[in-house]
């Protein structure tokens, strides 16, 4: 089994929104996620529930049982799913070239002054660690 098959599969945007609140807040009841949403996307209550409903079946979220309100938790760290979302980015669009990705990424929008000092720090890094 490849690494890439035991992985989850690509979560789609309204997942990907329901996983943030999930990183952001930690566990939550569908209550809860329905309520934190509202302020960046309306939806409804079932709507919420069937999607994390989904979530679960495909690994992306965890659900505990033991409460009256189940309570999920995403399946997976968010740094472990950007990974996972940059590296189908790179090989799809970029056809594996972190460079061409990295200038396209800096070329569309502004980086901070801190964003670019972590770029370098990571940079020099990397060819400290060629040598």
């Amino acid at each position: 089994m490849t690494e890439a098959s035991r992985l989850p599969p690509r979560p789609t945007d309204a997942e990907l929104e329901i996983l943030r609140v999930l990183w952001d807040t930690g566990p939550a009841t569908v209550r809860e996620v329905l309520e934190a949403l509202a302020s960046r996307r309306p939806m409804g209550y079932t709507t919420v529930l069937k999607l994390l409903q989904i979530m679960t079946e495909k690994g992306l979220v965890l659900r505990n049982e033991e409460e009256r309100a189940h309570v999920y938790r995403a399946g997976r760290e968010r740094h472990e799913t950007e990974r996972q979302l940059v590296g189908d980015l790179l090989d799809r669009a970029f056809g594996g070239s972190a460079s061409r990705l990295a200038m396209h990424a800096l070329a569309t929008k502004p980086s901070s002054a801190a964003e670019i000092a972590a770029i370098r720090r990571m940079l020099d890094e990397q060819s400290e660690g060629e040598k």
